[in-house]
């Protein structure tokens, strides 16, 4: 299950307060100040870890502290600073303060750094204040306190392709056709409840990362079903490929699905409708090779495609025409990639 959101809060550590001391030794009866400074409080920082898929930790541990730091002591001694905490999130994450609504980070590079929360600074000693005029000061200041913060957590999968088309579509059987990942697969609609991941392996040491995103509605862009919580997991996919029923269940028209589908992504974002696209006509096995020709002709009509795009014929369950599919999908991302170079923009997600 992908855990895709989660509100925590983050204590940075307090900084240690300053000392006041003055050196006590046998024979030197006057020897000034000499208390140390505090040590400054420890940061909270995130940072994208490839390790972690889910914020399911984060729904149960809500809570995160650094370290306070020590205070400082005589001899001139510093205080010891307090330690960092640091918070390993999925890639994709997106840091929100909760309450002011103002994106702190989007974490879409692995292993970069972030401190959302910064430590007190330590607290001045005596001896900070000493000078020629004011030789046993007994000034000392206070550590000052660390920042504390609400975080809204929001996961948005990076993937280089994300699956989407109508309930029972064969979205999760095609993803475990071509990957590792083991969907829920069944005979029914609206199987998989939560966004799924796999990468499938080409030949010559290639991969692609893609993204089940669970069946759309009609109405998923005004929040119907559960559209909004996985319409945002497309957002940061490269590139869309369209699943299409050509024999449903209920009989529909698979053109006018697809196109109800493809009405919906562009309420959404406009922007994430002009996304390249590929249309995988699955579940061929279900039809004779005869009638391939008529159904896809048919679809081509009801659908209104232009003459450039040319569907893929695929059968999930078979294995037939995935091969030929996912280099399609490489070929659209080389291009993609070569387009978005030019604007002086590199797309994210890429498993390359």
């Amino acid at each position: 299950m992908i855990a895709d959101r989660a509100v925590i809060e983050v204590f940075a550590g307090n900084g240690g307060h300053g000392c006041l001391s003055f050196r006590r030794e046998k024979y030197i009866p006057k020897g000034g100040p000499d208390g140390g400074d505090g040590g400054d409080g420890g940061d909270v920082i995130v940072f994208a870890d490839p390790n972690v898929q889910t914020l399911l930790d984060f729904r149960t541990q809500h809570h995160w502290r650094a370290t306070n730091g020590r205070p400082g002591q005589g001899s001139s001694c510093t205080g010891a600073h307090g330690e960092d905490i640091e918070i390993g999130l999925p890639l994709g994450t997106i840091v929100t303060d909760d309450e002011a609504g103002e994106v702190i980070c989007d974490l879409t590079e692995l292993g970069r750094r972030v401190v959302i929360a910064s430590g007190g600074k330590g607290g001045f000693g005596n001896e900070h204040f000493k000078s020629s005029t004011n030789q046993a000061p007994r000034e000392v200041t206070q550590g000052e306190p660390g920042e504390m913060s609400r975080l809204r957590l929001d996961l948005k999968l990076i993937a280089d392709i994300g699956l989407v088309g109508l309930p029972n579509a064969g979205k999760s059987t095609l993803l475990a056709a071509v990957s590792q990942a083991t969907p829920k697969i069944a005979d029914y609609p609206f199987t998989t409840l939560t966004p799924q991941l796999g990468i499938a392996d080409l030949p010559g040491h290639r991969r692609l990362v893609i993204a089940d995103i669970p069946g759309l509605i009609e109405g998923a862009s005004q929040g119907h079903g559960l559209g909004h919580d996985f319409l945002r997991h497309i957002e940061r996919t490269r590139l869309l490929v369209h699943v299409v029923d050509l024999d449903p269940l209920d009989k529909s028209d698979p053109g006018e699905n697809y196109r109800a589908i493809r009405q919906e992504l562009f309420d959404y974002s406009p922007v994430l409708a002009e996304r390249d696209e590929v249309i995988a006509l699955n579940k061929t096995d279900l039809l004779s090779e005869d009638d391939w020709d008529t159904a896809v002709e048919m679809f081509r009509t009801s659908a209104r495609l232009a003459p450039e795009e040319q569907p893929v014929l695929v059968s999930a369950a078979t294995g037939r025409g995935m091969s030929e599919l996912l280099e399609r999908c490489w070929r659209l991302l080389e291009e993609v990639g070569e387009r978005k170079d030019q604007r002086g923009w590199s797309a994210p997600g890429s498993a390359r």
